[in-house]
């Protein structure tokens, strides 16, 4: 298994100790552990701080590097020195050791790994493992192809666990920080959050990119859908408590895709004034639709309007339906039965670190006098709406911006 300690469970001495001694319990269990482990609580941003303080924009990205790589290769030392006073024989490994299984770019604070020469390199921790050795290996760091420091930009020993358990081949990726696991909501601000047993890559990703600091979302990008994966609390001090266990990606879940639906789409929008200050409005809507089993494929609000976008062969009805709402309601003043409309969908785990993908796939519509009706996206998703009749060729162009 691959065990990845984050800043907040290693943050004190006694912290340290039960996280070793967690690594020990399951070493003497039989099972082979490799260790992963941020800086020390808040050392990472301490040393940025200090770096502001004093030299501020004058320190290059090599510096600073080199500067932000020292929380991480104190906390190896302190915890391989830990298991070993534990009666296990354990071995830190940073950049600078000729094994380091981490190979990147150059890009000195947002490095990419080198996948095929870091698989090939990290088959070394196999044999320490097998020599009963724990090894306890930096994350966040990565080494050039020259030898430089490098690190993985935030969330960087997320991301140095799940590519060790994917080219390690590990049973499990354990991720150990102060939460049971993800919650049904923030337990600070509400006390009857409930812990989720289970919870998909997918939804793990929106989460933690609408704010849930569980984990980093760019490091879901890592974990191999053949491998289990939890977080869990480190205050149990126990790796075999359940947490809450993530979910995928299944086979073919998270590649890129382009799909055009198959049937024309139909447009239906209502409009009124100021009618999104008006509780309730939308749920009237909706609500009518789906107790007439009528499904909406995408709705859009602006300050005066609701756009929905139904199946074809449902729009007749809708459209009967919500006038019957508008005609009753003081809020909504009139209703439009579109033409029809092609939906196309492209899925990519690289949406969330791509600056500018939006206007990569709408560009070239643009160019060719492809009118876009509607679009909306997600973090790993963008759903363009067109003309039906430049369904085809805009499905096209959206496929080649893709690749």
């Amino acid at each position: 298994m691959v065990a990845k300690f984050g800043g907040t469970s290693i943050g004190n001495g006694e912290k340290i100790r039960k996280a070793a001694q967690s690594v020990v319990n399951e070493y003497m269990k039989g099972n082979k552990v490799v260790v992963v482990v941020s800086a020390i609580n808040k050392t990472t941003d301490d040393f940025i701080k200090v770096v502001e303080d004093s030299v501020d924009s004058n320190v290059t990205d090599k510096q600073m590097a080199e500067i932000l790589s020292m929380g991480e290769m104190t906390s190896v030392r302190v915890m391989s020195s830990v298991i070993e006073s534990l009666g296990v024989k354990s071995e830190y490994m940073d950049p600078f050791n000729d094994n380091w299984p981490i190979i990147t770019n150059s890009n000195f604070l947002d490095a990419k790994i080198d996948f095929s020469t870091s698989e090939l390199v990290s088959k070394e921790l196999i044999k320490m493992t097998n020599q009963g050795i724990i090894p306890v290996v930096c994350g966040f760091l990565g080494k050039g192809s020259d030898g430089e420091i490098t690190t993985l930009g935030r969330g960087g020993s997320d991301i140095t666990a799940f590519f060790l358990g994917h080219c390690l081949k590990a049973d499990e990726v354990i991720i150990v920080t102060d939460v049971d696991g993800v919650m049904s909501t923030d337990p600070n601000k509400i006390e009857c959050a409930e812990k989720l047993d289970k919870i998909s890559v997918e939804e793990m990703r929106d989460l933690a990119t609408h704010g849930a600091q569980v984990l980093h979302p760019y490091a879901l990008k890592y974990k191999d859908p053949k491998i289990s994966a939890k977080i869990i609390s480190y205050e149990n001090g126990d790796l075999s408590n359940p947490g809450t266990t993530i979910v995928g990606p299944f086979e073919g879940e998270m590649m890129k895709t382009t799909t055009l639906y198959p049937e024309p789409i139909s447009v239906v929008a209502i409009v009124g004034d100021a009618m999104l200050k008006k509780p309730g409005i939308l749920s009237k809507l909706t609500s009518i639709l789906a107790k007439n089993d009528i499904n909406i494929l995408g709705i859009s609000a602006g300050q005066n309007s609701i756009t929905t976008f139904l199946n074809n062969k449902d729009s007749v009805e809708a459209y009967h339906l919500l006038h019957e709402i508008v005609v009753d309601s003081e809020e909504l003043s009139s209703l439009s039965l579109g033409k029809e409309i092609a939906m196309i969908t492209l899925v990519s785990p690289d949406f969330i670190e791509t600056p500018g993908i939006i206007s990569d796939i709408t560009d070239p519509l643009r160019e060719n006098n492809i009118n876009i009706v509607e679009i909306s996206s997600s973090q790993t998703a963008v759903v363009l709406f067109v003309d039906w009749e430049d369904g085809k060729k805009a499905y096209e162009f959206a496929k080649k911006a893709l690749e």
